[in-house]
Order: structure tokens, then sequence, then C-alpha cells
């Protein structure tokens, strides 16, 4: 079942303790899709510049990446932005962001992309969530990400969205600037009762947390001991767990829970190199063998 992705593309450039890389490719809907695309076909929809590199973009296709939806605009530069981790490879410093050409993202969506059933709406202003979610009246499962920024400023309509949607994903201090409760378990609650049927939460380096009407849980991040560059970890995440729920066409409480396995698991391949260098050279048997070890780890 075809995937729906709508976000940012962009060119990243980030420094960590021990490296440096600059103008990688990066972008919410780039992480999100070449997660998702293990699993099932994905149709991406950005927004890039006149400086975007074409082998980018043929690195996506290859990847059966639907790139129909990717707009040049000529004499526009793509989003950049560039960002250094501390240390402790959590934390991170944002040191420069030029929205360019996606300050002005308005997503028409392609005539074959309006009839998506699976649809996630990364990282971007509700109101422009919204619009993407006027163009898929056919969609089964809608599923957002969003951030502090919105919150921030732009509250009413980020209410407005989550009566709109299946499920909403956001980090932990994002769910406790939402609700206003420190309590994770009761914020993850606060926010469901929103909107959306199922909230997850990221919690990075310590995993999700799932919530639903019926069910609470937490699953752990699997323990790699090479992180090089979480940049795009979150997408991953997102993307492992939407290509799943495709691939299966269900979206049931055991699925969803299979689903944020892989998810997981996808995000801990995602670390152990800068940008997507690590994706590229991993397809679906590393995948499922490293689910294998990751329900061992669980078992008890």
């Amino acid at each position: 079942m075809s995937l729906l992705v709508v976000g940012s593309v962009a060119l990243d450039s980030v420094e960590t303790p021990t490296e440096k890389r600059d103008d990688v490719l990066g972008g919410s809907a780039v992480f999100f899709s070449y997660a998702a695309s293990y699993f099932t076909p994905v149709q991406l929809v950005g927004v890039v510049g006149e400086d975007w590199p074409g082998e980018h973009t043929k690195l996506l296709q290859a990847q059966g990446i639907d790139t129909a939806g990717l707009t040049i605009e000529k004499g526009e530069k793509t989003f950049r932005w560039r960002g250094k981790y501390l240390p402790n490879m959590n934390d991170r410093e944002t040191l420069e962001v030029h929205l360019n050409v996606f300050e002005k993202f308005n997503p028409v969506l392609p005539a074959a992309y309006r009839a998506s059933k699976y649809v996630f709406l990364a990282n971007g202003s509700p109101v422009l969530q919204m619009k993407v979610l006027d163009q898929v009246p056919q969609a089964v499962l809608k599923v957002a990400d969003t951030m502090d920024l919105w919150i921030n400023i732009q509250r009413d309509e980020l209410m407005q969205l989550l009566k709109r949607l299946d499920g909403l994903v956001l980090n932990d201090s994002e769910a406790k600037l939402l609700t206003g409760d420190e309590n994770l378990v009761r914020a993850g609650h606060k926010v469901r009762e929103l909107g959306p049927k199922f909230v997850i939460i990221k919690k990075g380096e310590h995993g999700a947390m799932f919530f639903s009407r019926d069910e609470t849980y937490v699953m752990p991040a699997y323990p790699t001991p090479r992180v090089v560059d979480p940049t795009g970890a979150g997408d991953s995440f997102a993307g492992g767990m939407m290509g799943y729920l495709a691939e299966r066409d269900s979206w049931n409480p055991q699925t969803l829970k299979a689903a944020l396995a892989y998810g997981i698991v996808v995000a801990s391949f995602n670390v152990e190199d800068f940008s997507l260098e690590r994706m590229k050279v991993i397809g679906r048997p590393e995948l499922n063998q490293r689910m294998q070890d990751y329900k061992r780890m669980l078992s008890f």
C-alpha cells in the first residue's frame, strides 16, 4: 500500500564532538521516505531550490521513492540547517537555519497522490498540514509530527489539526509543553484526549511511549554502541513505523506495536553514520535480523 509523506527536503551541515559534514542530504521527508521505503512504495512531496544536487533525487528514486511531488523552484535556494551536537550526543545546538524555498512551501499534491490511504505529515506548520489533509479525502490513516515552535505560535491551528488526526508523534518536551504536565504518562493521555486516536512520544535514546484509549506501553531504544549522527532519527523512526503499517495495510493494536518496534530498529541504523550513509548499505534482511535481536532482548 503506497504511503504519502509531505515535509522538508534539506541540505544539512552537522558537527559532532569528533567529526563534521557539510551540505549532506537531510530533511524530515527525506529521512522518513528512505526509512519507509524498506517496507512499501513511498510518494514524497517537498520543495528544493536550483542548488539541489540531482544525484540526491536519483538516490531517492533508486530506492523506489516516487519524487513526482518534489518541486524545484528556479532561482531559489534549498532549505539549509546547520547544527552541533554536544558530547552526550542527545542535545544539540542549531547554529543556522535558512528556510529559503521552504518558507513559502504550499504543497499541491499530484493527482496520483490524492488517493493515498496512508499519510504522514512531517514536521511543519499545522496550517500547511491541514491543507494537505484537504487533498487526501480517502486516507484511512493520518499521522503527523509537530514541534515546540508550532505549539508556541500556532496553538489554535494545532488544536484544529489534532481533531483531524488518527495519530500524533512528538517528543517528550513537546508533550509537556503542549499539556503543561511534567508527568509523561499523564501528558500522553492528555494529548490523546485532544483528538488523535493514538499518541507516540519519542524519548531519544530511551525509546518511545505509546498511548491509546486501551493501551499504554514503553518500547526501549535498540542499544547500538555506535552513535555517529542522531540527525533524522525521529523521522526514520516514524518512517519505519508508517512503512510497516502501510505494508500490512492495517493499524490494529498488534500491528501498531510491531510497527513501533520496526521504527525503533530503523532509527538505530540511522544514527550509525551521517545523513543516509548507513541506511544506503542495509536492506530488509539487516532490519529483520536486528528485529529478531530486539525481540530476544525484550523476552523474559
